[in-house]
């Protein structure tokens, strides 16, 4: 097993937005946050992000990933003001971050479970390119900062949502700005479960333990088939997003 490969202590107390907790049988559980609370979106969590799933990847102990967020929301507010883009330095760094956020995201090595603790407004194509959905019935999913603020849906959210609802739909959705409850989502196919929210983290962990007990081997080669398709969709799409939301974003 490779030495130089991050493991947890290198990684737990790293970043700001993110909490690390992993149990004796390898389930890693990531939790999104400000200040132990809800996540509000801001360039910390912009940066954080694009850094710590390529963490979260590399480390071999790993076996199942469980991602959530803290408090009564997934992420449902953003912070505009902290997002400082004046020159196409920062425009370069925020296209190059966005690609590392949904790439190393993809390239984690085994299941991602997404637990949806509430509304997920904001950047929600993270939880749902997870290979297991669930969400609470408090959940909510929308674009907001996207088309409602006059931005294209280019880092990754056009490709997510067509992938899950399909191209028809996912159009819809993101033109029309609109909100899917937990069990429209459901029923759209973008979630698998819902569940009451004192249930929520119980059966994703109940999920995370029997694949835990599975051969690493074959945790690490059934997600690598689940997510070829997927991986190959970002490759063509992502960058070609990201630029074209830079450049409208001129406009504003």
């Amino acid at each position: 097993m490779s030495k130089i490969a991050p493991r947890l202590h290198d990684y737990r107390g790293k970043y700001q937005r993110i909490k690390f907790e992993r149990t004796d049988d390898g389930v890693l559980v990531v939790t999104l946050h400000t200040r132990g609370g809800s996540l509000v979106w801001d360039t910390v969590a912009h940066d954080e992000l694009a850094y710590c799933f390529n963490d979260v990847a590399c480390d071999p102990e790993n076996k199942v990933v469980v991602l959530t967020g803290a408090g009564a929301d997934f992420c449902g507010a953003i912070d505009f003001d902290s997002f400082v883009l004046t020159g196409p330095a920062d425009w370069d760094n925020s296209v190059f971050e966005g690609q590392r956020l949904i790439n190393n995201l993809l390239s984690i090595r085994v299941p991602v479970i997404a637990a949806v603790n509430g509304p997920a407004r904001v950047h929600s194509e993270i939880p749902i390119l997870s290979d297991v959905v669930l969400a609470s019935s408090t959940a909510v999913f929308e674009d907001s900062p996207h088309l409602p603020g006059g931005i294209v849906p280019g880092d990754g959210a056009a490709q997510a949502w067509i992938y899950v609802l399909g191209a028809k739909r996912a159009k819809y959705f993101l033109l029309t700005e609109k909100e899917l409850s937990a069990e429209a989502a459901l029923v759209a196919g973008a979630v698998d479960e819902v569940l009451a929210p004192a249930e929520l983290i119980p059966r994703a962990m109940e999920i995370a333990h029997r694949l835990a007990a599975k051969p690493l081997l074959t945790l690490r080669y059934t997600r690598e088939v689940l997510t070829r398709d997927l991986k190959r969709i970002m490759h063509d799409q992502l960058g070609f997003g990201l630029v074209h939301e830079a450049l409208a974003a001129l406009d504003l």
